[in-house]
């Protein structure tokens, strides 16, 4: 649905992307970590044609250029800034946008409705979204990129400085476009929702790709074992197992009964830092 073959950018001295291939099949949600400055906003104004590559080719639906209106129809953005109009109601909103993308006229209220309900919004659809909760401003942001019925979506961190229920209801608002068969590429620097939600995560640093595979395969290269912590009255003791269960028995068999115990999983963000470090880059 999107292939990003060798892309290359850069902006004077800086090298924005070297040489980055991805390939997103339809209906998978394909999410794009990095640190700032990895190259992620840069990859996905590439990938819409809002900017040209210095190298390389971007593709959509397997013949495709972005820089085709008619391709470009069957794409939708959700910037990070969002990208909607404070004086304008919900619906007057999606209707803009609708119309933008070329929705026909005919077709245009249904799909208004549409993404106002899968969004959340449908009771607030008349008032103006200058009104609207951070949370409410995100999911119509989400609802803009969705009204014309695109079947790849480009969501650039949209779940940004929302509270938790809004943050889940975006979640599960883009579990559902997997669902309906639209393949999603989600940029996030929260790993848990990529671990949540992402069928593969690319891993971006320095504009080069450092891993590209599905959340499970990343995890059990990257990650370690799952490791069990186990206090005692004096200490406590961390093992790396594969079974934790059967580690917990062998030390309760061998020493003391311990006072408490617990299992930390291998987590993406213990993939992330393993790849791109730890040290604090702005």
């Amino acid at each position: 649905m999107l292939e990003l073959v060798d892309l290359r950018k850069r902006y004077a001295d800086l090298v924005a992307l070297d040489g980055v291939s991805l390939r997103l099949e339809p209906g998978e949600i394909v999410g794009l970590l990095g640190p700032n400055g990895a190259g992620k906003s840069t990859l996905v104004s590439l990938a819409v044609g809002l900017l040209d590559p210095d190298g390389g080719r971007v593709t959509i639906g397997g013949s495709g250029s972005p820089h085709d209106p008619a391709v470009r129809r069957r794409v939708g953005l959700a910037p990070q800034a969002l990208a909607i109009y404070g004086d304008l109601s919900g619906a007057e909103n999606l209707s803009f946008f609708a119309a933008l993308q070329g929705c026909p006229a005919s077709e245009r209220a249904r799909r208004i409705d549409w993404a106002l309900e899968f969004v959340g919004l449908s009771a607030r659809r008349h008032d103006r979204a200058k009104t609207y909760s951070g949370g409410m401003a995100r999911r119509l942001n989400l609802a803009a990129a969705l009204v014309h019925d695109p079947a790849l979506l480009l969501l650039d961190e949209p779940t940004v400085g929302v509270d938790p229920q809004s943050r889940n209801h975006l979640l599960t608002n883009v579990e559902a476009l997997r669902e309906l068969g639209k393949t999603v590429l989600y940029t996030t620097h929260y790993m848990e929702e990529a671990q949540r939600i992402c069928d593969r995560v690319a891993i971006l640093d320095h504009g080069k790709l450092l891993a590209f595979d599905r959340t499970e395969a990343l995890l059990a290269r990257h990650a370690g074992k799952p490791r069990l912590w186990v206090e005692y009255d004096d200490r406590r003791e961390t093992v790396e197992t594969d079974d934790p269960l059967a580690s917990l028995t062998e030390l309760a068999a061998a020493r003391d009964a311990p006072q408490s115990f617990g299992v930390e999983q291998p987590s993406l963000e213990q993939v992330f830092l393993e790849l791109t470090g730890r040290r604090l880059r702005d």
